[in-house]
C-alpha cells in the first residue's frame, strides 16, 4: 500500500486529484486508497515535496481542487447509476466490478437515506457505490448535490489536513523527516486496515490463516 500511495503521489498533483474523482466516480475506484491518499498528499504539501509545476503551492487551494474532484466523482457516479438504473444489478462480478461491494452499498444506503452520501466518504469501498446507488434509486438530484458537497468537504478537509498538521507537528517535535513519513503512512493506512478486521469475511480469513500455521509448527514439532 505504501508503495502504490507513493507511485501515485509521484506522478504530482493531477495524479492525486484524478484518484480522488475515480474512487467515487468510476466502478474501479474501490481498488484505491483515497484516505491514505488525502492523508500523505497533506504531509507532502508541508513538507513542500508537493508542486504544482514549478512550485509549491497552499494547501487551502490544494484543499479546495480535491474538493473539487470529489464532488465531481460523486455526481458521475450518481449519472451513471441513474442512467444504468437496476440493470447494474445484473452485471456479472469481474476483476473490477464485484456485486457484493454494491449489494453492501445498498444495504447501507437503506439504513441510512440521503445521510449515506455523506458517511459513505469516510468507508472505503462504500464510498465508491453508493453514489451510484442513489442514481440507481433515483434521488432527486438537488438533494444528492446538497449531501454530496458537504460530504466532500468533510472528507477532503479532514484527512488533508490531518496529514498537513501531523506533518508539521512531527517536524516540530525534531522527528526525522524519513520517520515522520513512516509514521504518517501508519496513520493514514490505519482507517483501511481498522475497516477490514470489521467485516466477518476478513476475521474468518486471518483465524484460518494462523489455524494452518499453528497447524504446521505442530506437526513439525
Amino acid at each position: 500500500m505504501e508503495a502504490f500511495i507513493h507511485f501515485i503521489t509521484g506522478f504530482g498533483v493531477l495524479a492525486i486529484l484524478f484518484v480522488i474523482y475515480a474512487e467515487s466516480g468510476l466502478l474501479i475506484g474501490f481498488v484505491f486508497p483515497g484516505d491514505s491518499l488525502l492523508f500523505t498528499a497533506g504531509y507532502m504539501v508541508q513538507q513542500n515535496i508537493l508542486h504544482l509545476g514549478a512550485f509549491p503551492f497552499n494547501i487551502h487551494i490544494f484543499v479546495a481542487m480535491l474538493f473539487i474532484a470529489a464532488v465531481l466523482g460523486d455526481s458521475t457516479g450518481y449519472a451513471f447509476g441513474h442512467k444504468v438504473g437496476r440493470k447494474l444489478f445484473d452485471k456479472p462480478n469481474s476483476r473490477f466490478f464485484k456485486k457484493k461491494y454494491l449489494l453492501q452499498a445498498e444495504k447501507f444506503y437503506a439504513k441510512h437515506g440521503a445521510l449515506t452520501i455523506i458517511l459513505a466518504r469516510f468507508v472505503p469501498v462504500v464510498r465508491t457505490f453508493a453514489p451510484i446507488v442513489a442514481g440507481t434509486s433515483k434521488m432527486h438530484y438537488h438533494t444528492f448535490l446538497a449531501y454530496n458537497l458537504i460530504g466532500g468537504a468533510l472528507w477532503v478537509s479532514a484527512f488533508t489536513y490531518l496529514g498537513y498538521f501531523a506533518g508539521a507537528a512531527l517536524t516540530k517535535a525534531g522527528v526525522n523527516i524519513e520517520v515522520a513519513a513512516l509514521i504518517i503512512i501508519f496513520l493514514s493506512v490505519s482507517p483501511m486496515f481498522i475497516h477490514a478486521l470489521k467485516q466477518k469475511e476478513t476475521r474468518e480469513l486471518i483465524k484460518n490463516q494462523f489455524a494452518t500455521v499453528f497447524k504446521k509448527d505442530k506437526k513439525n514439532k
